[in-house]
């Protein structure tokens, strides 16, 4: 079965139909695909911990913990298969009053971030996203429940988007 585009659904192809995820108006930005191998690094990573705690506990206790085994290997295969497609459902879109943020696979998510309740935008890069040349964007708002993230942006696409939401959110800021 191929991927299908995150940003519509089956039940926007009926006429009347409107999909939240996808206003009509917007053209949505995708993050860099390099992103997905940052993620499966990450998720490789943190396998190879598990597998050596499991390892350790059931050398040292009881052979019984060997099972654990049963839980993290399917985990890290899920997360490493599903790697790609999550990074092809994040977007965001810039709109004359709003950036739109949208991400996510069986359970959608669409932050709509006004320009005038942005009180300041981070730009931060890990480890893992440094080697991988990437870095996330990060919003804050004035309340906690509307603030997004960005991850997966070139450095260079990273610093334009804050500067450009900086200079937007204080325009509409000084507009009130």
């Amino acid at each position: 079965m191929a991927d299908a585009d995150p940003t519509t659904s089956p039940s926007a192809a009926r006429p009347g139909d409107v999909d939240p995820f996808a206003p009509a108006d917007v053209v949505w930005e995708r993050i860099d695909p390099r992103w997905a191998t940052a993620q499966r690094v990450v998720g490789g990573v943190v396998a190879a911990v598990a597998t050596v705690v499991v390892a350790v506990v059931a050398v040292l206790v009881t052979p019984w913990v060997w099972l654990g085994l049963l839980v993290v290997v399917p985990l890290w295969f899920w997360d490493f298969s599903w790697a790609r497609r999550q990074a092809r459902a994040w977007g965001y879109a810039e709109r004359d009053d709003d950036l739109l943020v949208v991400h996510g696979i069986l359970f959608r998510t669409l932050v709509v971030v006004p320009y005038g309740r942005l009180q300041y935008v981070d730009v931060e890069a890990g480890p893992v996203d440094r080697k991988f040349g990437l870095a996330k964007v990060q919003l804050h708002t004035a309340s906690s429940d509307t603030d997004a993230a960005i991850p997966g942006l070139r450095p260079e696409e990273a610093a334009r988007l804050r500067d450009r939401l900086a200079a937007r959110g204080e325009a509409r800021l000084a507009g009130l």
